[in-house]
């Protein structure tokens, strides 16, 4: 908020406001579809899957951002109000609370696409070998592996977030994690096209190949909703640590409620793309809300 009442001071940007109505539907819409997709995937028993795990594991992470994104905008509304301050102890530790939030949102996300990159390319390449590797405990271990990590290092980068030895790490996990994603994708796509070509002959392995790489396309689109929605709010944080009084910063920064509202909107995107590319998920949604009329 400070940097946003800065920057009007250095640009001629005008500071473009998303009305709070607007916020809070496209938070509710988020965690709604996020949680109906964790029901979906407890309820049915064929969902049983590592994958689906993964999948929780990022449903959960895209319902901590849209919960941060509410908690933000009320904390800002009472502080308009008069009922809180923005500089007294509590608040700061509440500000701390929703920054811890937001990064723990962040890095379960990448984390997760991570896990199910990992596990697409096991899927793809170790087929036969699939259910050896990728165990349901395993995929636990990973999962709380995976949580414990990201909650510590969020408690870590909101306690110490005004350094910049804190900062700079942080910020450069966000590009170094989507280049790897990126070259196991690139890797994935090269490998599968060759084999594709090896297993041609074989029917059955071919409709197997085909449904696998409709899974690793299912991932790319994932991460490419991700990268859109994500990707302006990191920047947003980089010019507002790096370079707050250049004026084309400051008019970048302008937008910072536009950059919010992206993150929610990836929290609706997702449980899109899981109930058009997973027929087994549009079933269980079908029958929740039979059962539910």
């Amino acid at each position: 908020e400070n940097i946003s009442d800065f920057s009007l001071n250095v640009t001629d940007c005008t500071q473009v406001v998303v009305p709070e109505e607007v916020f809070f539907t496209v938070a509710a819409a988020g965690i709604l579809e996020n949680l109906l997709v964790l029901i979906a995937v407890v309820r049915n028993k064929n969902l049983h899957l590592p994958m689906y795990f993964f999948i929780c594991s990022l449903a959960i992470s895209d319902m901590l951002g849209s919960l941060y994104k509410t908690l933000e905008n009320i904390f800002i509304i009472l502080c308009k109000m008069g009922y809180l301050t923005r500089r007294g102890d509590f608040e700061k530790k509440l500000d701390d609370a929703m920054d811890s939030m937001f990064i723990l949102s962040l890095l379960g996300s990448i984390f997760s696409l991570l896990a199910i990159a990992a596990d697409r390319y096991i899927t793809i390449f170790y087929a036969l070998r699939y259910h050896n590797i990728m165990t349901l405990r395993r995929a636990f271990v990973i999962l709380a592996v995976i949580w414990t990590f990201c909650a510590g290092s969020s408690i870590a980068i909101a306690l110490f977030s005004y350094e910049a030895a804190t900062v700079i790490p942080f910020t450069i996990l966000f590009p170094l994690m989507m280049f790897f994603i990126l070259c196991l994708y690139v890797h994935m796509f090269l490998l599968a096209r060759s084999h594709a070509k090896k297993i041609a002959s074989l029917p059955t392995s071919t409709v197997h190949q085909r449904t696998n790489m409709k899974g690793a396309i299912t991932l790319t689109i994932f991460l490419g909703v991700f990268l859109c929605c994500w990707a302006p709010f990191v920047l947003h944080i980089l010019l507002a640590r790096f370079c707050p009084h250049n004026p084309y910063c400051a008019c970048y920064m302008s937008i910072f409620h536009v950059n919010g509202t992206l993150i929610m909107c990836n929290a609706i995107i997702d449980p899109m793309i899981f109930a058009f590319r997973s027929p087994e998920l549009r079933s269980t949604f079908k029958k929740m809300f039979c059962c539910a009329r």
